[in-house]
C-alpha cells in the first residue's frame, strides 16, 4: 500500500484551492445517521496544480457555471425545484483571475466526472485540453440536445478538445488498483475512482520533493464522518427507497476503503470536492489561489 518514494530531483506540484460555487443537499441523502430536515450547503471546490519544473497549468474540476439557467433543461428543472439549491458567487474563472490567470492560461483540465456541479462552463476554456475517463462517453451518447431529457450536454467539453483515458493507461499506485502517471515523473496520478458515476476520477498529487502527498477525492465521498467510520453512505429518499448518491454503492464503498488506507499513510492529506470542514477552516485564506495548500506534515 506504500506510495512511491521520491526520486533524486523529484518533481512535484504546488496545489491551490479555487472557489467553484455552492450547492446544498439534504444530509439524509448523504449519510446515515443524519439530522432530519438539514440542508447542507457545501462548496464545489476546484484545484490548480502547478508543476515544479513544467510551465503548464493543470486544473482539476470546474465547479458550477455562473449562468445556471444554461445547464440542460432537466438540470434547470432540478435546480428550480429546490431539491439542490445552488449559487455561484465566485466561479472558477473569477478564482483564477485573483492570481492573474485567465482560461487561456490553462493547458489541462481534468474533470472528475460529468455531474453539473463539476463541469463549469467549458466553452470559456478554448485553448485547454480536457481529460476524461473513457467510461464518461456512455453518458453523452446521446447527450443533450440529441436526448432532450439528458442531464449531460453532448458538447461539454467539446470532443475535439477532449482526451479520453484509455483503459490501458491504468497501473496500480499505493492502495488504488488503477492509476495513471500523467507526466510520467511521479508527480501527478489520475486515479480510477469507481462507484459514484461512470468515468469518475480522483487525483493523487505529490506536493513536495521529499514525500508529501495530497489526494483530491472528487465525489468519492461527501462527508468526513463516512471516512472516519462514524457514518455510512445513505440509502433511500422520500421519492425512492433505493436512491443512493452513488451509482454503484458496493464499488463506491470499496473505493472509500482505499481512500481510508491512503489517509492512514504518513504525510498524506485528503480533500473532498464538497469538503465542508476544510472549506470552513480555509475559506478566504492562504490555501486559495494565489496561495498554496500547505504540504502534509509527518505523523
Amino acid at each position: 500500500m506504500a506510495l512511491p518514494p521520491p526520486a533524486k530531483d523529484q518533481t512535484f506540484c504546488n496545489v491551490s484551492a479555487l472557489e467553484g460555487g455552492l450547492v446544498s443537499l439534504a444530509e439524509e441523502w448523504i449519510k446515515h445517521p443524519f439530522a432530519p430536515d438539514l440542508m447542507m450547503e457545501m462548496p464545489s471546490l476546484c484545484f490548480l496544480l502547478q508543476h515544479s519544473t513544467r510551465k503548464d497549468k493543470f486544473l482539476f474540476d470546474m465547479g458550477l457555471r455562473k449562468d445556471l439557467e444554461n445547464y440542460p433543461p432537466v438540470i434547470v428543472e432540478q435546480l428550480n425545484s429546490g431539491l439542490t439549491p445552488a449559487k455561484t458567487p465566485q466561479d472558477v474563472v473569477e478564482s483564477l483571475a485573483r492570481g492573474g490567470l485567465a482560461p487561456d492560461d490553462i493547458d489541462w483540465v481534468a474533470i472528475s466526472h460529468l455531474h453539473w456541479d463539476h463541469i463549469g462552463n467549458t466553452s470559456l476554456f478554448e485553448k485547454s485540453t480536457f481529460i476524461l475517463a473513457e467510461e464518461s462517453k456512455s453518458l453523452i451518447s446521446p447527450g443533450y440536445p440529441d436526448n432532450p431529457r439528458s442531464a449531460y450536454a453532448a458538447n461539454v467539453p467539446l470532443p475535439d478538445q477532449t482526451n479520453y483515458l484509455d483503459a490501458k493507461a491504468w497501473t496500480p499506485i499505493g492502495p488504488f488498483p488503477r492509476g495513471h502517471d500523467f507526466y510520467n515523473d511521479g508527480s501527478v496520478y489520475l486515479i480510477d475512482s469507481p462507484g459514484h458515476l461512470r468515468g469518475h476520477i480522483n487525483i493523487l498529487v505529490r506536493t513536495s520533493s521529499d514525500g508529501s502527498w495530497l489526494f483530491l477525492a472528487g465525489d468519492s465521498v461527501h462527508h468526513w464522518e463516512i471516512l472516519n467510520g462514524e457514518a455510512k453512505v445513505a440509502v433511500g429518499a422520500p421519492w425512492d427507497s433505493h436512491f443512493c448518491i452513488h451509482e454503484d454503492l458496493p464499488k463506491a464503498e470499496e473505493h472509500i476503503e482505499h481512500i481510508k488506507q491512503l489517509n492512514a499513510l504518513p504525510r498524506t492529506q485528503v480533500i473532498l470536492t464538497h469538503d465542508v470542514p476544510w472549506y470552513a477552516a480555509n475559506k478566504n485564506g492562504p490555501a486559495f489561489f494565489p496561495g498554496v495548500i500547505p504540504v502534509a506534515k509527518g505523523r
